[in-house]
């Protein structure tokens, strides 16, 4: 199946909470959620349609590695941009699979972060990028573009309504 990205909201008030517990917000089955499967459910049909209101979940598949790096340091010494706390983070590998990797972003952090994702051009995306010998880099910049769209409209919704998130990658 593979690692993916799936970001849940919370509201501000519940802020110190859940940065207590972040997994308390992220869903038991979050690819159900994003797939419009049956949660807990080992064989469903899905609708491909999210589960959960796009203001209330984000699904970026496997694009999470792509916004990574576009918004990673381009060079030791220099500072990520604040929209990198949205894709950082790496799944633990171990002999059973992996281990996800999970952070609560704070209302003042979405902020940041969706003033910053403003800033990011879709065209940075095919300059950032590495080149693949294994994936048409047309469709794979198209890909990444449409999943920092969609980062892009949630982070600033959640910054509208002065929200915070969880993300999981795994």
């Amino acid at each position: 199946m593979g690692i993916r990205y799936y970001a849940y909201a919370f509201e501000g008030d519940v802020t110190d909470q859940v940065l207590s517990d972040p997994r308390s917000v992220v869903s038991a089955d979050p690819l159900a959620d994003a797939w419009g499967l049956e949660p807990g459910v080992r064989i469903s049909r899905t609708t491909f349609e999210q589960a959960v209101s796009e203001r209330d979940m984000l699904y970026l598949d496997k694009a999470w590695r792509h916004l990574q790096v576009l918004t990673a340091p381009l060079r030791a010494g220099i500072a990520a941009r604040p929209a990198f706390r949205m894709f950082e983070g790496s799944v633990t590998m171990h002999d059973e699979g992996w281990d996800p990797w999970v952070r609560a972003l704070t209302p003042s952090e979405v902020l940041a972060i969706a003033q910053d994702l403003d800033e990011v051009s879709d065209g940075e995306v095919g300059l950032r990028l590495p080149v693949s010998s294994h994936v048409d880099r047309v469709l794979e910049v198209d890909y990444a573009v449409g999943y920092l769209r969609r980062a892009r409209t949630f982070a600033k919704n959640l910054a509208d309504d002065g929200r915070g998130m969880v993300y999981l990658i795994g």
